[in-house]
């Protein structure tokens, strides 16, 4: 069994830096990936409403306590606020529903999923509510919902002093939204979460949340390889194929995927790869006793092109009918 490095967040949390990342897996397949992460050693756990899946893996969590792999306090459980419930009368029953989900009583991190309020969807009608207002509509359309960050923010807040969020956060902000949320925010995010990979560095705002005492977390750290099978990417612009990072996997014995995911925690950040083969869940944690020098590190951050694979500026015009960029 791997054991797993862990970053400090907060004041007094312990986050590892390496999870499971649980976007896209199946239904039918995901209880037995977690089962199978936490027996490899995993126990950070990367979940969202949105996925679809929570009560699928709030079941593997109850198969592998069973079991005697973990217990709950080993554990590191993340979840997310769906773009519809971002209004503070809907932000606890949001976690509530979550925690139903999973069957747990609290989170260890609980994340606003986009800087993106949409019109409340209710439960009864569509769980999870995904993005168009109205599936039925003869063009559906993402609704945007008159809600400031700001709000959503002090509904976030109650889930700490309630013990049903150990520590909050947000997802896909960039350093306006972070300097902004940090001027009004009682509690501080204690983590950021961003895609961030080679061909997408995003230095600025890493150097910026580590001058914060903000853990940063790098969703999609292989890059294209997360959406390949979504059609948002091709298989040509896989870092994996890059000469220089073939090379250093040459060099010192490792695949190219163990180099990338390496430059990512060797950075400072922690990193959701997702997967559900058990070979691969022990290959993407294999990355401890090995380090790469800094001109490994340099020349697989000077692949940056600042790719965003996941913009909704694009996604949600060609998916949703919706323009609809939260970037520059």
């Amino acid at each position: 069994m791997t054991t797993i490095p862990t970053q400090p967040v907060g004041a007094d949390g312990q986050m590892p830096v390496i999870g499971l990342g649980l976007w896209k897996i199946d239904k039918d397949v995901v209880a037995d990936a977690v089962v199978e992460a936490i027996r490899a050693g995993y126990r950070h756990l990367d979940s969202a409403c949105d996925y679809g899946n929570e009560k699928q893996v709030g079941e593997g969590i109850r198969r592998a306590i069973e079991e005697g792999l973990c217990t709950r306090e080993d554990l590191w459980v993340t979840s997310k606020l769906w773009n519809t419930y971002h209004h503070p009368d809907h932000v606890v029953m949001a976690m509530d529903q979550t925690l139903d989900d999973l069957g747990l009583d609290y989170l260890d991190l609980y994340m606003v999923h986009f800087p993106i309020a949409l019109e409340f969807v209710p439960f009864e009608t569509r769980y999870p509510p995904e993005w168009v207002h109205d599936p039925s509509d003869e063009l559906p359309m993402m609704k945007p919902a008159a809600v400031s960050l700001q709000d959503t923010w002090r509904a976030m807040e109650t889930l700490v002093d309630s013990g049903l969020a150990r520590h909050i956060g947000v997802c896909n902000y960039g350093v306006s939204l972070m300097r902004d949320l940090l001027n009004y925010a009682r509690i501080e995010p204690a983590v950021l979460q961003i895609e961030s990979h080679p061909y997408l560095t995003q230095d600025k705002l890493v150097r910026f949340c580590a001058e914060q005492d903000i853990a940063v977390t790098a969703f999609s750290p292989l890059g294209a390889l997360s959406y390949l099978e979504l059609g948002m990417a091709e298989e040509s612009q896989s870092v994996l194929q890059q000469p220089s990072v073939i090379a250093i996997a040459e060099r010192l014995g490792r695949t190219p995927a163990q180099v990338i995911l390496r430059w990512g925690v060797q950075r400072g950040n922690s990193i959701i790869p997702k997967t559900s083969r058990p070979e691969r869940l022990l290959e993407n944690a294999a990355l401890f006793d090995f380090e790469l020098t800094d001109e490994d590190m340099a020349a697989v951050s000077g692949l940056n092109r600042n790719q965003r694979f996941n913009d909704p500026g694009v996604f949600t015009e060609l998916a949703f009918n919706t323009f609809f960029p939260i970037y520059e």
